[in-house]
Formats: C-alpha cells, structure tokens, sequence
C-alpha cells in the first residue's frame, strides 16, 4: 500500500496524519495555471524592458543586455520560486485555478523544492517550448513533469479540507522505547501507507485489518530500529512510530514542545509535564513475542 488515498483521488494524508480532500492536478488545470502566469511573467518582462530602454543611453549597452538577460532569469526563475516559497506551493495561477504543490507525502514544500521545480522549468518548459513537461505529464499517472520528480513533489487540486484526524499516541511503557528509535531510514512513502492505515483503519474490519496492519508494520519495522517489543499490536506500533516522528518534526521546528493531544475515550489524561499521553490498560504490551492481534 504506497499513497493509495492519494494515487486513487480520494485524498491525501499530511505530514500531520489529516486526511485532506485534495486531487491530483492533470495537464489541463495545470496548463491553465501556467498560462495564467505566463501572462503575469510576460507584463513584468515587457515593463522590464521598458526600464532598460529607456536606460539605454545612461549605461553601456553591454551592460544593458546583461541586466535585461539577469531580469529574465530572475522573472522566469524567481517569480515562480518566490510565489511557490511564500504562499506554500502557490502561484498567482495556480491560486485562481486552485492548485497546490505539494510534496509526495502531502506535505507542504520548501524552499529547496520550490527551487529544484523553477530550475527544471527552464530546460523542460521554457528552452524546450513546454514539450518535455508535457509528454512526461501524459506518461505520468500522478501527472507529474519532470521538476516535480526532481523535487519529489505533486501538484494537487485543492479543495475545502475535510479533516480526520488519526490517532497517534505513545503509551507510558513505550516511551523509553519511542526515544531511542532510529528513524533516518524510514522512508516518506512508508510513512504515508502508515498514516493512511491508522487513520482508516477503525472503517477496517475482521481479518482484512489484520492483514494490512501486519503488512504495513512488517514494513516499517524493516526501516526503523531498534526492532518493536514483543507482543506489541500493529496499530500501536505504527501509532508509536508515527507519533514519535511527528514529535521530532515539531521540535525541530519550533523551540516550545508541541502541545500534547487531548484525552481519547478510555485514555489516560495527557501528562503534561512529561509530553507524554497514557493509554487504556488494555493497550499495555503483552510479554509474548511478535506482534500481537489487534483486540
């Protein structure tokens, strides 16, 4: 199970386990997008040289060409970086036919991702005339072009979000456990099957749950280390793996620990000094070995 939520158009999972009603972009919204900023791109080209002309006599005309090959750059490269950076995966276009860029794990981009696409764009779109971006697009099923295979992103439909959020936790005896996991090579699209599975999997029924909660944890285990303790559940271990990655990723990006999740029916209330958040007694690991059936 690699991005099924996102890959069949019934959504994307975030980096923050939500499950948000957002389709994949094909090759027309996309190209209605571009165009939209080719426009935009063409009216600052056009004022820019205006400005150079009328410079002309003021500067060497060297020096006007190279100013006026620097502003071309910087309008055909910059001006989709910068949009992309600051509005978190938009442009103007892409705001008007309501498409995003995001990463391949539903994340939102950065500024290294932003810039891998701009550069791309300036062999597969502009020195090409836009042919290589569109045969690749066809051939991809995610309708992806090159510099977002490059940057390892996805141009999404974006939507009002329907959001879901999954139940993440690490119980008190898996704490010690959670702190020394070594997740380095868990890899964004295991990571994203495993979100999708704890957020459906109370839709999962009987046997089909066993199955794919095992599959999915025989998988991330495989990834991560130290192995899981014995006799612990599929969906605990993966709720484990999950919560404490989220917890890294937000204590990287912020100084104040992340405020721990309300209580769930049957859960321990959060203890707030440690960040931690109990669980109900019928959660607790077993001494056997392997994982254990979900109850």
């Amino acid at each position: 199970m690699t991005h099924q939520g996102a890959r069949d158009g019934s959504g994307l999972i975030t980096g923050d386990a939500v499950v948000v009603d957002l389709r994949l972009a094909k090759l027309p919204s996309r190209s209605l997008a571009f165009l939209i900023d080719v426009a935009l791109q063409l009216i600052a080209l056009a004022a820019l040289t205006f400005l150079l002309g009328a410079a002309v006599d003021l500067a060497d005309p060297a020096l006007s060409y190279v100013l006026f090959f620097v502003g071309t750059l910087a309008v055909l490269v910059g001006y989709p970086v910068a949009m992309e950076s600051l509005m978190r995966g938009r442009t103007l276009g892409k705001l008007a036919v309501g498409l995003r860029v995001v990463r391949d794990d539903g994340g939102s981009i950065r500024f290294r991702h932003a810039l891998t696409r701009g550069l791309a764009a300036v062999v597969e779109i502009y020195a090409c005339f836009g042919a290589v971006a569109v045969v690749v697009s066809l051939l991809s099923p995610e309708g992806k072009r090159v510099g977002d295979y490059m940057a390892g992103t996805v141009v999404v439909r974006e939507r009002a979000p329907q959001q879901t959020a999954a139940q993440l936790w690490i119980p008190t005896s898996l704490q010690a456990w959670a702190a020394t996991l070594d997740l380095a090579r868990l890899q964004p699209a295991t990571a994203l099957s495993a979100r999708q599975y704890v957020a459906r999997a109370p839709s999962l029924k009987g046997e089909a749950r066993q199955a794919l909660g095992r599959s999915i944890a025989d998988e991330v285990a495989s990834q991560v280390s130290p192995p899981p303790p014995p006799g612990i559940t599929p969906d605990l271990f993966l709720s484990v793996v999950l919560a404490e990655r989220s917890r890294r990723a937000s204590s990287a990006a912020a100084t104040d620990p992340p405020e721990p999740p309300p209580a769930l029916p049957g859960q321990a209330a959060p203890d707030r000094a440690s960040g931690a958040t109990g669980v109900d007694p019928s959660t607790s690991v077993p001494a056997d070995g392997g994982f254990a059936a979900p109850s």
